[in-house]
């Protein structure tokens, strides 16, 4: 199994809300009420592009894990104190 790891970007709308978007994979962007179903619509939408690209032999940019092992994730998690 391989997986891909994407950047993304996570605004929050001051009205309320959050955009979500993946800078390296055009027209990939999600809206969500909350910080955790944006994530989770985000991960849909790169999901279905990336396997749209596959289906098509296009290139995908991203970077490949091949063995879990080799992860280890740096990321900012927000915590309202």
């Amino acid at each position: 199994m391989t997986i891909s790891l994407f950047p993304i970007i996570i605004e929050w709308y001051e009205e309320g809300g959050y955009f979500a978007h993946c800078p390296i994979l055009q027209g990939c962007h999600a809206e969500g009420e909350t910080l955790g179903e944006v994530i989770d619509i985000i991960h849909d939408v790169i999901k279905v592009h990336v396997e749209l690209r596959k289906k098509n032999n296009e290139p995908i940019s991203g970077v490949q894990i091949r063995r879990q092992s080799e992860i280890n994730l740096q990321i900012a998690l927000p915590v309202v104190v």
